[in-house]
């Protein structure tokens, strides 16, 4: 069966982690507290797990691979659009350390509730997770260092790259033909610089009509 130790190495050896302090963070933040119950003997396996409501936990690998190209800072604060069960935002609170912040958004509020009490058993007093729609990104907050986005989008919302600040970087999914994922880098100008990385399946990116109150 595999194990944290042997997933880790399996990422370490495919190259997609090669950061020692995201393997920290993948040490500190063990998958298998934001997986269901049921699906606990499978926590270690690189693949996404169902987690309710049509929404999935992400291949630890793609995460590798995305948290890698976010280039967490100490300090930063971090919008998680599409948090789930909060793996990632957990992941990412390890990152930035206890100088900086991050904000998950879920727009399931079964899911948002279960990521909340899964971020309460592993203790992350510098994350915070609500009930929302992350189209709109989160203005109370904002500006962000980094943003980083699970669920695949047709385009890029305005909202997040408004929110993004001067030197930031977000990283989100697209729904297209080669299942990009995208890199964004605002420079100190406000322009925006784009890279893309192929062979990424996600969930839709759900947009709503009206913004939430």
């Amino acid at each position: 069966m595999p194990t944290l130790d042997s997933l880790i190495q399996r990422m370490k050896d495919r190259g997609v982690l090669t950061s020692p302090a995201l393997e920290e963070a993948f040490l500190k933040m063990d998958r298998r507290f934001f997986v269901p119950d049921h699906l606990k003997e499978q926590c270690y396996g690189d693949y996404p797990l169902s987690i309710g409501a049509g929404q999935t936990i992400s291949q630890p690998s793609t995460v590798a691979f995305m948290l890698e190209l976010l280039s967490v800072e100490k300090g930063n604060r971090i919008l998680d659009v599409g948090a789930g069960s909060c793996w990632t935002t957990a992941l990412l609170a390890a990152l930035t350390g206890d100088t900086g912040q991050v904000i998950g958004l879920e727009r399931v509020e079964t899911l948002a509730d279960f990521g909340k009490s899964n971020l309460d058993k592993v203790k992350v007093p510098n994350a915070r997770v609500h009930h929302a729609n992350g189209f709109y990104g989160w203005e109370d907050q904002a500006p962000y260092d980094r943003i980083l986005v699970s669920a695949a989008a047709d385009q890029v919302p305005e909202a997040l790259i408004n929110q993004l600040q001067k030197g930031g970087k977000l990283v989100i999914p697209l729904r297209d033909f080669w299942g990009n994922m995208l890199l964004i880098t605002k420079d100190e100008q406000g322009n925006l610089h784009r890279k893309t990385h192929a062979g990424f399946a996600f969930v839709p990116f759900i947009e709503e009509d009206e913004k939430p109150k």
